[in-house]
């Protein structure tokens, strides 16, 4: 699978259970459909987060291609941080992908990693 910001190849990694395709040129992170769910490891604040997504109507960002399917994903707004914190979701619903530290931020900003272990195992995995 190819990065959508820099159309590198990307390379896979199983952390705790669920596959991460990482680019080692940019730093950006894809999950595929129910990964994050996986990696979060709780359905229910998993669910709550996903549902609290917002589409960004104007985003500054330019709208980059879907890994998969190839169609423009949207910008989603993650939480209520200024500025937004935006994300990139596959309108197919094929999956999300994460800018360098864009992961990390939005763990912290759902309290899903109160003891760090995803944020660790993502330092330790890839350096960031």
């Amino acid at each position: 699978m190819d990065c959508p910001v820099c159309k590198n190849a990307m390379i896979t990694f199983e952390l705790t259970e669920v596959e991460i395709d990482f680019c080692t040129t940019c730093d950006g992170f894809w999950l595929d459909a129910g990964e994050l769910e996986l990696l979060l490891g709780n359905p229910e604040k998993a669910k709550h987060l996903l549902h609290s997504f917002k589409i960004h109507s104007n985003p500054r960002e330019k709208r980059r291609k879907c890994p998969i399917c190839l169609k423009k994903m949207q910008k989603i707004i993650v939480g209520l941080s200024t500025p937004a914190l935006l994300i990139d979701k596959c309108p197919k619903g094929d999956g999300l992908w994460f800018d360098k530290g864009e992961l990390q931020n939005v763990l912290k900003t759902g309290s899903f990693d109160k003891d760090n272990k995803i944020a660790k195992l993502l330092t330790d995995m890839f350096g960031l």
